[in-house]
């Protein structure tokens, strides 16, 4: 495999792994929003823990992203100018 394959499968594995910490994030945020209790009301502070898990998955995942994207803004080093005197 050569090195741009393999550059390209990690990436594109990076991209898939943010999609789906992204993805856990918000079904988890949807459990917090909809967190019943015992008589099926809508409870505003039981589902306190999905709410943690809803960020520390959304902070994972920008962090993540950050990672990811910030590869596409390297620059080439075979093109340095080395600048003798």
């Amino acid at each position: 495999m050569s090195f741009v394959q393999k550059n390209l499968t990690n990436i594109s594995g990076s991209i898939v792994a943010v999609i789906v910490m992204t993805a856990i994030s918000v079904w988890q945020f949807y459990l917090f929003v909809t967190f019943t209790d015992v008589n099926g009301a809508v409870d505003l502070q039981g589902g306190i823990r999905h709410l943690w898990w809803a960020l520390g998955m959304a902070l994972i995942a920008c962090v993540g992203g950050f990672f990811v994207f910030s590869v596409f803004l390297r620059h080439d080093s075979d093109d340095e100018l080395h600048i003798t005197s």
